[in-house]
């Protein structure tokens, strides 16, 4: 999740809080940055006019005003609660957190009566918690794709060596059980494809990734579509 993303995704988990408001700590678990984080992009927003206050007290955090408003959107009860099914099923997937984040923002869309539906239609669809869970190193593999930048990774292979490498994404793809990224390596100047519950940690560049072409990672499974 960018920054530009993340400044709104709190400003919209603060105006869900109501009054109750939301601590630096529950803000920065939910977004998987530090508290540190959150405080600067609270600053960013109350500098840009977001009315966010900060109230005091042990249990004190962050609150918006209520007279901000929501920009209107209309989507029914089964269709929030298709949104809220696809992601219980793949926590593991890129972009989660934004998932979450967007989630949250369709059901802040719709009436009481709607709302309502959509709870008790909730209620009736179970899902069990997949075995793959978000790997430590995600939120730096999707800010490497989403902005185009190189990737210094230490990756653990299948067989338990450890290496580390500096890598040039191209995309992210699932053609099996596990979700994989296709990836110029610069040691081994071939492309490689890494799992990345096996990217122990990851670290974002300021270098710009150059473009690849994605054929050279082989051809797709007859099966497999891009997510557009």
């Amino acid at each position: 999740m960018n920054r530009t993303d993340r400044l709104h995704a709190v400003s919209e988990e603060l105006r869900r809080a109501g009054r109750r408001g939301r601590t630096a700590q529950r803000l920065a678990e939910w977004l998987e940055v530090s508290p540190r984080t959150i405080k600067r992009d609270v600053a960013a927003l109350q500098q840009a006019g977001v009315p966010i206050w900060a109230s005091a007290g042990p249990g004190g955090g962050y609150v918006l005003d209520g007279a901000a408003s929501l920009p209107p959107v209309n989507l029914t009860p089964s269709q929030a609660i298709a949104v809220a099914v696809a992601l219980a099923g793949a926590p593991d997937a890129p972009f989660a957190v934004d998932a979450r984040a967007a989630l949250e923002k369709i059901l802040d869309t719709l009436g009481p009566g709607a709302r309502a539906d959509a709870e008790r239609l909730g209620a009736r669809v179970w899902v069990r918690r997949p075995e793959h869970q978000r790997p430590p190193a995600a939120a730096a593999v999707e800010e490497a794709v989403l902005r185009r930048r190189v990737l210094a990774i230490r990756y653990r292979s299948g067989s338990g060596e450890v290496t580390r490498r500096r890598v040039e994404p191209v995309f992210l793809a699932r053609p099996g059980a596990h979700w994989l990224l296709a990836a110029w390596c610069r040691e081994r100047q071939a492309p490689r494809w890494f799992r990345w519950d096996r990217i122990e940690a990851a670290d974002l560049t300021t270098e710009a990734a150059p473009d690849h072409d994605p054929a050279v990672f082989g051809t797709p499974p007859e099966d497999a579509r891009t997510v557009r």
